[in-house]
């Protein structure tokens, strides 16, 4: 739009970051459009009584974000909004992804270069060039208590009680190892994080999978399981993975009770709450004394930024993470917690995290209006996975034809713990590149499901 004229606004950030955020948001708002040419920088330079040279660094830093694209003796044009930019020229011999469970990075890729520049001025900046303690600097442990409170439903987040990790991932397996030894079983929902099955493979834990239902885990079928001496029950409540469900209040009341009545320690994964609407209250609001609570921001915020935490109750368990950490890695690193701590400080954050939960909503749209009564409904308009339940062998027969159709899926075992309680294929609709390629990887989907064998679809 050669017309375009923002409107900066106020601070003490540089011109050029300010005029950067205007064309962001014009992006968002949709007053910019897909291929729109924006004003030569001279141009617009003297329309906003601008340097020259502070529209060219805006220009520059929004190629670098991917926000716009420039040719040579033809202008600068709109990338389009998250996820909508033009796809490469040439052929990608890659299948589409659709099997891991990552968000774009665009949103945070449009913002991380003048994190940067305010990173330089923070005071405590040098701090993170030191060894943290085992549990992580206070700052970090303050913002990512003040992340689970916004975010997760844990309303009482004492930062005292956060231990900062190298992913959820990291805390998931501190959790464990602080709870269990080898042959100790562990209980979980009969189909879960395919990461839980790793790790406990790995440990040499016994995961047993419980029945489901339309909202997770089933009280009293955990009952009846817990009964063996179980150690504890690992558990996602919000937007479950893979199925994208989620418990009511009520069902986490009936959980708590169980597991206060078993002696059962429960470790809740919170990683998908930002995805699940108004977040209920978390498990570890409603039984603090039996509840690790693991998260991170890999998946709210950016895939690469692998920063993770877990609130514990204080005390000998809490202890005995510390413990872990101290034996695993010494300590947590600095620099990824130090961009998520300033993201969060500074309400970045939730404005990454409101950009990726829009284009995960928009994606799903696609989902619905594609692969239509396959995939179960799931319990947010957010969701960035989504479940098709099948039997075993036709959830086989399905990835082996997306495959070949060019589109790689989640392994249907990957997440089943036991297949006689669930079985299905789970997509993940972050991973593509942009809404065009996802389009095209669930048109191959729908196709496979359809019983086509597409051998010979070019793949993008």
């Amino acid at each position: 739009m050669a017309g375009w004229t923002p409107t900066l606004s106020q601070g003490e950030a540089p011109l050029y970051e300010r005029l950067l955020d205007a064309l962001r948001r014009d992006i968002a708002s949709g007053a910019l459009s897909d291929g729109d040419r924006l004003p030569p920088q001279r141009d617009l330079a003297h329309r906003l009584g601008l340097g020259l040279g502070t529209v060219t660094r805006a220009y520059v830093e929004a190629e670098k974000a991917g926000l716009v694209q420039a040719h040579v003796g033809r202008g600068s044009f709109v990338r389009g909004a998250l996820g909508q930019g033009p796809g490469p020229a040439t052929e990608d011999p890659r299948p589409i992804n659709l099997s891991q469970n990552i968000a774009p990075v665009t949103a945070g890729g449009a913002r991380i270069v003048q994190t940067l520049a305010r990173l330089q001025r923070r005071p405590d900046l040098l701090d993170n060039l030191a060894y943290a303690p085992s549990t992580g600097l206070e700052a970090h442990r303050r913002a990512f208590a003040t992340w689970l409170s916004r975010t997760a439903g844990v309303e009482r987040a004492d930062w005292r009680q956060v231990i900062c990790c190298a992913g959820a991932q990291q805390a998931l397996g501190l959790a464990l190892a602080a709870l269990c030894r080898p042959g100790d079983e562990v209980l979980c929902e009969a189909a879960t994080f395919p990461g839980a099955r790793v790790l406990a493979d790995h440990a040499g834990y016994r995961l047993t999978g419980v029945a489901m239902d339309g909202e997770g885990l089933l009280p009293e079928a955990l009952d009846r399981a817990a009964a063996n001496g179980a150690k504890a029950v690992f558990v996602l409540p919000t937007l479950q993975n893979p199925t994208a469900r989620i418990m009511g209040i009520g069902r986490r009341a009936d959980i708590v009770a169980v597991a206060r009545r078993r002696d059962l320690w429960i470790i809740e994964d919170g990683i998908y709450s930002i995805f699940g609407g108004d977040p209920l209250p978390a498990l570890v609001e409603l039984a603090p004394e039996r509840t690790i609570h693991v998260s991170g921001v890999s998946k709210s915020l950016s895939p690469g930024l692998r920063v993770g935490f877990l609130l514990a109750p204080l005390g000998d368990l809490f202890e005995r993470v510390v413990h872990a950490v101290r034996a695993q890695f010494y300590a947590p690193p600095n620099f990824g917690a130090l961009i998520a701590s300033q993201w969060i400080e500074d309400g970045t954050a939730e404005a990454i995290a409101g950009d990726i939960r829009d284009e995960m909503g928009r994606r799903l749209g696609l989902a619905r209006a594609i692969l239509g009564p396959a995939m179960e409904a799931p319990a947010s308009a957010f969701s960035p996975h989504v479940w098709l339940p099948m039997g075993e062998l036709a959830a086989e027969r399905l990835a082996g034809r997306a495959l070949r159709g060019g589109v790689e899926v989640t392994p249907p075992g990957a997440p089943i713990v036991e297949p006689g309680l669930e079985s299905g294929v789970r997509l993940c609709l972050g991973a593509a590149r942009d809404r065009a390629e996802l389009e095209q990887g669930l048109q191959v989907v729908a196709s496979a499901l359809a019983g086509v064998d597409e051998r010979s679809r070019a793949v993008i």
